[in-house]
């Protein structure tokens, strides 16, 4: 970034520059914010990817491990519990445990509390698959997180956590 206020411009200042030309009437400024941060969204995930490739993880793979791990010991969670963190649907939670289970990185447990589910846990291969993965992953974010100050890395989170409180409670509600 550069070390005046005013950034460079970017695509989405071209995007709406283009909206500003053929509609002067409608005024485009929330795609600015709303561009970026999909922008980044894309561009942050080929960067984060080839980490996970490196332990022949996918990003939901990834996703799925580090959500066991941090649950901690057992490393235990009902598929409820799991699809509802991860947001996604329970069809889809069906699919991926199955392809966990079969690389031997997750098992299926009796539930003690309900004879009627099963509990999803790491297996000693998952975890210690993870807990290497997620070292190498925690560096990465650090290396795209120093292209911004700690300043503005601080504005931003703060940022981003009101907007995403605004967003949650908009979609309850």
């Amino acid at each position: 970034m550069q070390s005046s206020d005013q950034p460079t411009p970017d695509a989405v200042d071209a995007i709406l520059a283009q909206w500003q030309r053929e509609r002067p009437d409608l005024d485009c400024s929330p795609m600015g914010p709303i561009g970026r941060l999909k922008r980044c969204a894309v561009l942050l995930e080929q960067q984060l990817e080839p980490i996970f490739a490196d332990f022949d993880l996918s990003m939901w793979e990834f996703d799925m491990l580090a959500t066991l791990r941090r649950a901690g010991a057992p490393y235990c969670l009902s598929p409820t519990d799991l699809f509802s963190t991860l947001m996604v649907t329970s069809g889809t939670m069906t699919h991926r445990l199955k392809r966990l289970e079969s690389r031997k990185l997750i098992c299926r447990q009796p539930n003690a509390n309900d004879a009627r589910s099963m509990l999803v846990q790491l297996t000693d291969e998952g975890l210690a698959l993870i807990d290497r993965a997620v070292e190498k992953h925690v560096e990465n974010e650090r290396r795209i997180l120093a292209l911004l100050s700690p300043e503005t890395l601080n504005s931003l989170d703060h940022t981003l956590k009101m907007w995403l409180n605004s967003l949650e409670k908009t979609k309850n509600q």
